[in-house]
């Protein structure tokens, strides 16, 4: 006969506690995600939304561009191509969301690169792999402006867990000419 007095199995205690643990780390997780949701979302007036000439927002630098959408995302492909880069694929975001009866302002793609900017990168940080080859966005923001913005790649170092990777600057600074080539009056 017992009193009352319960005794765990062994075996229970190690579920209870790892269920425990589980149930924290998923709180904590949780928490984390909210409070980088909300930093995210506190950049008002930020790029996009009729903010400064060049802004940098979590990784990706934005400048403002005095062309149209479409001369703009031109430019920047003539761009590309005179510094022998290779053009991966052009997107046309408002094109594909028109072929489903949504509208969307002009969001153009552009992925680019080669293997001697892209492998010393993935040599730094092999993850780097799921951002490259570079990328770089047109698109018009609410107020009628047209931006130009791409990755910061020592942001992207910084992403893949290396903070300190020698390539990433020859990169970013290839990156910061073609930009501002193509936002040049």
């Amino acid at each position: 006969m017992t009193s009352g007095l319960r005794i765990p199995h062994p075996q229970n205690t190690y579920q209870e506690k790892t269920m425990n643990t589980s149930r924290g780390l998923a709180i904590a997780l949780g928490a984390l995600l909210l409070a980088g949701c909300g930093a995210m979302g506190g950049h008002h007036g930020a790029m996009g939304h009729g903010g400064n000439n060049a802004t940098a927002t979590h990784g990706l630098t934005a400048l403002q561009s005095p062309h149209s959408p479409a001369e703009t995302m031109n430019r920047l492909e003539a761009e590309v191509k005179k510094r022998n880069l290779a053009v991966v694929a052009r997107i046309d975001h408002a094109a594909a969301a028109q072929r489903i009866g949504q509208s969307l302002r002009p969001t153009e793609l552009l992925i680019f690169g080669n293997p001697q900017a892209g492998t010393p990168l993935m040599q730094c940080a092999q993850l780097a792999g799921i951002d490259l080859p570079m990328k770089a966005l047109v698109w018009t923001d609410a107020a009628g402006q047209t931006w130009l913005g791409y990755n910061d790649p020592q942001w992207l170092m910084h992403r893949h867990g290396q903070r300190d990777c020698a390539a990433a600057e020859p990169v970013g600074k290839a990156l910061a000419g073609i930009a501002a080539a193509v936002v040049a009056k």
